[in-house]
């Protein structure tokens, strides 16, 4: 049986679907926190500059695209929006003890939910999202440089995490459509490996 090669349109789509993180992995490895700051350029290089955002960020947007209809924008949008409230709480040192927890359960949670293919209640996902997004958010308004503003620092780490989240519902499709869903599954295996991992550290 021969295979059909894939059409062209469905290749450029593909390629528009990894650019955001072709062009992010420079801005990854040269992100060292040193030098003057723009204030949106460092907030959106800030959730590409360690592997646990990444994953977490990617990997709410596979779990979205495992929902049907206008749910699947849902997560990702209120996610940006909470983590913008962390971020304000991080800025101005609010105490927030589960923040570093919180992010590391991210990874152990969202995988564990890719890895099962579990759906949960709408409420309990919204405040999942919810307590992932604040401690993210929070990660990244107390990592700010004291010469950055907050709204361009914040609107660029934003910007960053809707795009990573974007990925995550690209190749969640993709997957679907090329490889099947056992790759969602597996990722979601190796994303809550990570976040065990962070946790035993």
């Amino acid at each position: 049986m021969i295979k059909k090669p894939v059409p062209p349109l469905k290749f450029f789509s593909l390629l528009l679907l990894i650019a955001p993180l072709l062009i992010a992995s420079p801005l990854v490895f040269a992100h060292t926190g040193d030098g003057p700051h723009n204030g949106w350029l460092h907030g959106f290089a800030h959730p590409l500059s360690g592997l646990d955002h990444i994953l977490a960020m990617v990997a709410v947007g596979l779990w979205a695209a495992q929902a049907h209809g206008r749910i699947v924008w849902l997560f990702p949008l209120i996610f940006v929006a909470v983590m913008g409230l962390g971020g304000l709480f991080g800025a101005i040192a609010l105490p927030l003890a589960f923040a570093e927890h919180g992010i590391m359960l991210s990874l152990v949670i969202l995988g564990a939910l890719l890895a099962w293919r579990k759906h949960l209640p709408l409420s309990a996902s919204v405040l999942l999202i919810g307590l992932f997004a604040l401690s993210h958010g929070f990660a990244h308004g107390s990592e700010m440089p004291s010469s950055a503003a907050l709204p361009s620092y914040a609107a660029g780490f934003m910007l960053a995490t809707m795009l990573l989240h974007l990925c995550g519902i690209g190749l969640a499709q993709l997957c679907k459509k090329f490889a099947g869903t056992r790759w969602i599954r597996f990722s979601g295996i190796i994303i809550a490996g990570y976040g065990g991992y962070l946790l035993i550290q």
